[in-house]
């Protein structure tokens, strides 16, 4: 098994520009081939790829915080627009069926973060995230998530953790930043009985700037997709995969990572990996073994070398 030192290196940058198309350079094995990934705004690739959050239902916007939890905990399917800094004292549970979206860059989630509990089809998507007390953002026994456009920074635990039985879903065009402890998938080594067979998840066209580890670590999910992310300053490790995952860590662009992917990690045993096409700048060149069931969608991955460019550009708030 694999343990890790505490290493910690903030980064910052300032994504600029438009969000532009991803290119087809090749697909998977065992997938057709598929058109490229259009700007996440289309909707979500992958895992998540049949959520459609609150379609269908109305429409209200909100500015305070008691008109916030009133709207996403209502039971009908809902399109909340978050106009203005909405701040929580503790974790605010969502219904399902809900599109939750910042209006322009002014939607800010402030003092704790959101929880996706026991719920189906959810999108969160264009928020700033910052200052939680908790996670930013947790998933547990929910389905059909898609976590797109958003800016998660300085979350007390994680900036997005999926956990206990979830599973089809995607973690798109999101930049996190100062912020040590990122992505979980899998809460427990000990909770294979709810897990296995779930966790299937897709983290596609990410900025992970400069957080520290967990981008993501995974437990169970078999397979889950890392695909053209493009990982900045990472200081102690990018992703790990533990507990009989299967991660496929394919197209990502790793700029001073010293360790971009490896097996097992901390105390959690050695799950599989698999590496296709990465591109690095100033970075080992990870650890990989074990085999990954197939992508059971069908897609067209970005050239590797290209990745910076356009997460740079399209990830974060303000670019849908």
């Amino acid at each position: 098994m694999r343990r890790t030192s505490a290493r910690f290196t903030l980064a910052a940058a300032t994504a600029t520009a438009v969000v532009m198309a991803v290119t087809a350079t090749g697909t998977a094995s065992g997938s057709a081939p598929a058109e490229p990934l259009a700007a996440a705004a289309a909707g979500p690739v992958g895992f998540g790829a049949a959520t459609t959050g609150g379609a269908g239902g109305g429409t209200v916007t909100v500015s305070t915080a008691s008109a916030f939890i009133s709207a996403v905990q209502s039971g009908s399917a809902q399109t909340v627009r978050v106009n203005g800094t909405i701040a929580l004292s503790s974790m605010t549970k969502v219904a399902s069926n809900k599109t939750i979206v910042g209006v322009g860059t002014s939607g800010k989630i402030t003092g704790s973060g959101l929880n996706v509990a026991n719920a189906n089809n959810v999108i969160i998507q264009n928020l700033t995230f910052t200052g939680s007390n908790d996670d930013a953002i947790n998933v547990q026994y929910s389905t059909n998530v898609w976590i797109d456009h958003n800016d998660i920074s300085d979350a007390y635990d994680g900036a997005v953790d999926i956990k206990r039985a979830s599973t089809n879903i995607t973690v798109s065009w999101n930049r996190t930043h100062d912020q040590d402890k990122n992505m979980l998938l899998g809460h427990s080594d000990d909770n294979a009985s709810e897990d296995t067979g779930k966790l299937k998840v897709t983290y596609v066209n990410n900025w992970f700037d400069g957080t520290n580890q967990r981008n993501p670590r995974v437990r169970f999910g078999n397979p889950v997709h890392v695909l053209n992310n493009y990982f900045s300053d990472i200081g102690s490790y990018g992703v790990a995969s533990t507990e009989n995952a299967g991660v496929l860590v394919e197209g990502n662009y790793f700029e001073n990572t010293e360790d971009p992917y490896h097996l097992g990690e901390g105390s959690s045993d050695e799950g599989s990996l698999v590496a296709r096409n990465n591109y690095f700048v100033g970075s080992g060149t990870g650890q990989t073994g074990g085999s990954v069931a197939s992508i059971p969608y069908s897609y067209t991955a970005q050239s590797a070398s290209s990745v910076k460019a356009t997460v740079t550009a399209g990830a974060g708030v303000g670019k849908i």
